[in-house]
C-alpha cells in the first residue's frame, strides 16, 4: 500500500468532512443517492464515450497501481546490471543465459534475451525504445481516463444542481420546504467538485508520477544493456547508470 496516496486521501476527505461538521453540518445530509447517481454515473458514462471499453475495464488496475505500486528500485537494478556486465566481461555474453531465468521483470528479461541473441547495438536500442513507447501509451490511457473524469465530474455536479433547482422552483407552495430543497440541490455540485479534486485528479497525477518512475527505470535498463553489448568496462557502465538515481541513493562505487 502506498501510504502517501492513502493518507493523502484520508486527510483530504477528513479535512472537508471535518470542516463541514465544525460548521454545524451533518454528514447524513451529504449522502444522498440522486446526486451520487448523477455525478458518479454521469461522469463514468461521459468518460467512457471518450475512451475505449478496454480502458474502462482496466480502471481497477490503474487504481491498484496508484494505491499499491512501488517505485522501482533503480539502485538495485544498477547493481544487477553491473554484475551482468562483469560476468559478460569474464565469460562472454552467452554466459548470461544462466541469469536470464532469474530475471522476472518482463522488459529486463526481454532486453537480456535480445542481448544473448546477439542483436546489433542500434537494433537493440531501437527495439527496446519501441517497447517503451508502447508501454508509455498504455500508461497514458489510464492517466487520461482519470483526467477526463476529473473534468466531467464538476460539470455533472452543476447539471445535477440545475435539475434539482428546476424541480424545486416548480414547487414553491411551502417556503420552508423550498429552502431545504434548494440547499439539497447543491449537494450534486459538492459531489462533482469534491470527487474531481479529491479523487479523480489526484489519482491521475499519482499515475503520472508512477509513469515517470517506470519510464526512468526502463531507460536505465536500456542504457545498461546497450553498454554491455558495446563491451564497455563494468565500472564505466555503473558510473553511467548512477546518473539515473539521486546522489543520496548512490552507493559507494563497487571495486
Amino acid at each position: 500500500m502506498d501510504l502517501a496516496t492513502l493518507i493523502g486521501l484520508i486527510v483530504a476527505f477528513g479535512a472537508v468532512g471535518g470542516g463541514f461538521l465544525m460548521e454545524g453540518g451533518s454528514l447524513d445530509a451529504l449522502v444522498l443517492l440522486p446526486p451520487i447517481i448523477i455525478v458518479v454515473g454521469g461522469t463514468l458514462g461521459a468518460t467512457m464515450v471518450t475512451t475505449s471499453f478496454g480502458t474502462v475495464v482496466r480502471a481497477p488496475l490503474y487504481l491498484r497501481l496508484a494505491f499499491f505500486s512501488k517505485a522501482p528500485n533503480r539502485a538495485a537494478t544498477i547493481d544487477q546490471i553491473t554484475r551482468l556486465a562483469e560476468k559478460a566481461r569474464r565469460e562472454g555474453i552467452l554466459g548470461l543465459e544462466t541469469d536470464l531465468k532469474k530475471i522476472r521483470h518482463p522488459f529486463f528479461h526481454k532486453a537480456i534475451q535480445l542481448l544473448i541473441d546477439g542483436t546489433e547495438v542500434t537494433v537493440l536500442r531501437e527495439i527496446l525504445e519501441t517497447e517503451i513507447a508502447y508501454i508509455e501509451e498504455r500508461h497514458r490511457k489510464g492517466i487520461v481516463f482519470f483526467q477526463k473524469a476529473g473534468g466531467f465530474a464538476p460539470t455533472l455536479g452543476i447539471l445535477g444542481t440545475v435539475m434539482a433547482l428546476v424541480h424545486t422552483l416548480g414547487n414553491m407552495e411551502d417556503a420552508g420546504t423550498m429552502a431545504r430543497s434548494i440547499a439539497t440541490a447543491f449537494i450534486a455540485t459538492l459531489w462533482g467538485v469534491g470527487t474531481a479534486n479529491l479523487f479523480f485528479l489526484p489519482i491521475a497525477d499519482k499515475l503520472v508520477m508512477r509513469h515517470e518512475e517506470e519510464a526512468a527505470h526502463l531507460e536505465l535498463i536500456v542504457e545498461g544493456i546497450v553498454s554491455i553489448q558495446s563491451g564497455d568496462n563494468p565500472r564505466n557502465v555503473r558510473t553511467r547508470l548512477l546518473s539515473f538515481v539521486s546522489p543520496e541513493q548512490r552507493s559507494i562505487p563497487r571495486r
